[in-house]
């Protein structure tokens, strides 16, 4: 598979809907773990034996595409869903490094990169390259989404939308076009799990712990 992404929009070809969704966690120093989850809907059985071919949904073929010396492989799930005829795969990894996600042949077009930024910045950014349509398909039935969590406070992104630091990329096949960029400024936090304000409730809860402790002491 030159391009896991392609062979995916391959199998769409055949069954006519495969969606696709990636969920990172970043910590401060670039670590961070990922999960993708893509699933689509098999009419019946002749083409759910041709998607079979194509090992997307075969955890040892799977395994070979995302497998690298810089990338911890967690768990590789594959399964149906009889209630709306769809097969899923996910897969779940850790990396000590988000550019050594750049080593695993599924992201060979991804071009991972985290670089310094102004004022202790880290600049983030992650290529989705272009999918070829054609043979009548109708893009707006296939998405692609990337949910990104920053360990730190966002400076700058052009995600669709942010909750917290937490940022999503949603698209269709048409809206892909010639491939496109996330990109995310941020100030990582100093320490790789907890913000400041983790501490400062931490202190709150204390207080409060010994207020009524010495409250019951009291009485």
């Amino acid at each position: 598979m030159k391009n896991f992404l392609s062979v995916v929009v391959l199998a769409f070809l055949l069954a006519g809907c495969i969606n696709y969704e990636q969920r990172v966690l970043i910590y401060p120093d670039g670590s961070g773990n990922m999960e993708i989850h893509y699933w689509m809907h098999i009419p019946d059985s002749t083409v759910g034996k041709s998607v079979a071919n194509l090992g997307i949904f075969i955890p040892d073929s799977i395994r070979n595409e995302f497998s690298s010396p810089f990338v911890k492989i967690l768990d590789i799930t594959s399964y149906s869903d009889s209630t709306d005829s769809t097969i899923h795969s996910v897969i779940k990894i850790e990396f000590s490094s988000i550019d050594s996600l750049n080593t695993i042949k599924a992201f060979a077009q991804s071009e991972f990169s985290l670089k310094d930024g102004a004022s202790n910045q880290k600049i983030f950014t992650q290529f989705i390259p272009p999918v070829t349509t054609g043979f009548g398909i109708d893009g707006s039935k296939f998405f692609v989404k990337y949910v990104y969590e920053i360990r730190g406070d966002i400076i700058t992104h052009n995600a669709i939308s942010q909750k917290k630091n937490i940022l999503t990329w949603q698209y269709n096949l048409n809206e892909i076009g010639r491939g496109k960029t996330i990109s995310v400024t941020f100030k990582p936090y100093k320490l790789k799990e907890t913000p400041k304000w983790i501490y400062y409730l931490a202190g709150l809860v204390l207080l409060v712990v010994i207020f009524y402790l010495f409250r019951k002491k009291k009485d």
